[in-house]
């Protein structure tokens, strides 16, 4: 209205210049294909590569489809004992109960030291074979000799050059025939793969007991009530966000050296990662609860602790739970990747079998990988579809 009450004149709509929309949308166009192609430079991507080099990959992609699941292998009687090096307490055998015994002289030593080896309670003049191996199933062959007609021998060998902190001297005693039975790379895998899914159960237990109280702490509708609280809440943050920028393998291979290699460095590597992711999405989830019983509960004159009790809690423990085991699905894919760096799990397994060229070996690996984390997916979604 104007100021006599006459109605002021419309202005007329402005009327976009013909072409001006469609040279915006050219212009774009130009850009993104600027930096398309200049991307393609850069990550030098050459598909005629695919078809010119497809014979390199068919021996691995032949075996992949074959893994080693069953072998014929020698009969033989295996027994073993443990050796502790430099001052370390020799563990205890791993094949307790055999048909034969075996003892060490002496049972403690250093890396490059003689070990006398006697066994007895063996089959009588039959081929036997000395083997180190580790924690990691890493075998290394010492040497060679024969029962005698009483099934007792006598050896010595050499401590090899080698890391970790458990080790064992095997021998296998060969006897007459064959037998048909699961593979050893089968049998490794299968042990590594349970270690995989309870180092991720074991890193994720973890996460949890510290993410939820820190993710209060790292809530803004909870802590931005006062300048400490606001403090509070700005330096959990950055603690998560600084926690989540270094990748676990990072983390593993720190881990790998402070406490050595072995499952216990990828517990930790995953623990201080999922911390920091856990925390995130807890953090964000209490942000994100419907306020009316915050209000409700605070106006009655309620500490903060019976805010939380009563008004946060029941409506965080469903997803809560669902974040904890999509986060527990991730870190069994993710076991897989530091094992690479000394993490434990079938990841370290896996890389033995890759870089000795063993491709049948490292697809069974590789199935059995495959095989746990879809049914980890599947359980996990049963398990969040029931309690969200």
């Amino acid at each position: 209205m104007g100021r006599n009450g006459n109605t002021l004149p419309r202005q007329a709509p402005e009327i976009p210049r013909p072409g001006a929309g469609a040279l915006r949308v050219i212009l774009w166009l130009i850009f993104l294909g600027v930096i398309y192609v200049y991307g393609w430079q850069v990550t030098q991507i050459n598909l005629g590569e695919l078809g010119r080099k497809a014979y390199l990959i068919k021996p691995l992609a032949t075996d992949l489809i074959r893994p080693d699941l069953i072998e014929r292998r020698p009969r033989v009687q295996v027994a073993d004992t443990g050796i502790g090096l430099d001052g370390a307490p020799p563990p205890a055998p791993l094949q307790a109960g055999g048909p034969g015994r075996i003892t060490l002289s002496p049972a403690t030593t250093r890396i490059g030291d003689p070990v006398g080896v006697s066994g007895e309670g063996f089959a009588p003049s039959r081929p036997v074979e000395l083997i180190w191996f580790d924690q990691s199933g890493v075998k290394v062959k010492l040497g060679e000799g024969a029962t005698d007609a009483s099934g007792r021998f006598q050896a010595a060998v050499t401590v090899p050059n080698v890391i970790g902190t458990e080790h064992h001297i095997m021998v296998q005693v060969g006897l007459e025939g064959t037998t048909l039975g699961p593979s050893n790379a089968l049998r490794l895998t299968l042990f590594r793969m349970v270690e995989t899914v309870f180092l991720a159960l074991m890193g994720t237990t973890m996460a949890v007991f510290l993410a939820v109280p820190l993710s209060f702490l790292g809530a803004k509708n909870l802590m931005a009530r006062n300048p400490l609280g606001t403090l509070v809440y700005y330096a959990v943050r950055t603690i998560f966000n600084i926690a989540r920028s270094i990748e676990p393998l990072i983390l593993a291979t720190v881990f790998a050296v402070w406490v050595g290699i072995g499952p216990f460095a990828g517990v930790m590597a995953l623990g201080i990662h999922s911390i920091a992711s856990l925390g995130k999405l807890y953090s964000e989830q209490i942000e994100s609860i419907d306020p009316g019983p915050i209000e409700a509960i605070t106006a009655t004159g309620a500490s903060m602790l019976q805010v939380v009790r009563y008004a946060v809690v029941p409506q965080i423990v469903p997803p809560f739970i669902a974040f904890t085991i999509y986060r527990w699905d991730i870190n069994v894919r993710m076991s897989t990747v530091i094992g690479f760096v000394g993490g434990g799990g079938i990841g370290f397994l896996l890389m033995q079998y890759i870089n000795l060229l063993q491709w049948k070996q490292a697809a069974t690996a590789v199935w059995a990988i495959t095989l746990v984390v879809a049914a980890m997916d599947y359980f996990s979604a049963v398990v969040r579809e029931k309690v969200v």
